[in-house]
């Protein structure tokens, strides 16, 4: 029997329908050298385990979580609105796209003897697409400022949430 679990030390907030981000998650001291207004800091964790016999690979399963991360999240009090923490949610939720995708992923996955290489290529390849996405969102919206940019945005992700809605965070 192997298993992996990438165990975090700080507080995390699991992604959640029915909670959104407010403030007062927001936890760290902002940093005032920096030109961002907030900083969202989230992610995806995931672990694994995998039955064997002394030959093969018998079964698998795994968990994959998206998470909010209070004490690296910052913002700069005078400096923000509901519409600039409504951008910093949607860093949040295109989290939670991604651990949908990468539960999506897993489902299609067979038991073989190779499963933990190829959770491990696909746990790889999600982060990268994840944090391409991240950037692409914020340089599409100029970080909040683009308010068109923004609303398409939203209608976006909310779209291919619903797409994976079968594949959403258990809470």
């Amino acid at each position: 029997m192997f298993c992996f679990l990438s165990v975090q030390d700080e507080p995390v907030l699991s992604w959640n329908t029915s909670r959104k981000l407010s403030w007062v998650d927001f936890k760290a001291k902002p940093d005032n050298s920096s030109s961002a207004v907030a900083i969202t800091a989230s992610g995806i964790t995931f672990g694994y385990s995998i039955k064997k016999s002394s030959t093969k690979v018998l079964s698998f399963t795994s968990e994959v979580y998206a998470y909010f991360y209070p004490e690296d999240s910052w913002y700069k009090t005078e400096q923000v609105n509901d519409h600039i923490l409504g951008h910093e949610q949607l860093h949040f939720d295109i989290t939670e796209l991604y651990a949908r995708k990468f539960r999506q992923r897993i489902s299609r996955l067979k038991v073989s003897n190779n499963v933990k290489k190829e959770l491990q290529g696909i746990h790889n390849t999600i982060n990268k697409e994840v944090s391409l996405m991240q950037d692409n969102y914020d340089d599409e919206t100029n970080y909040s400022r683009n308010i068109e940019a923004q609303a398409k945005w939203k209608l976006y992700i909310r779209t291919e949430l619903k797409k994976l809605s079968k594949y959403k965070s258990v809470n």
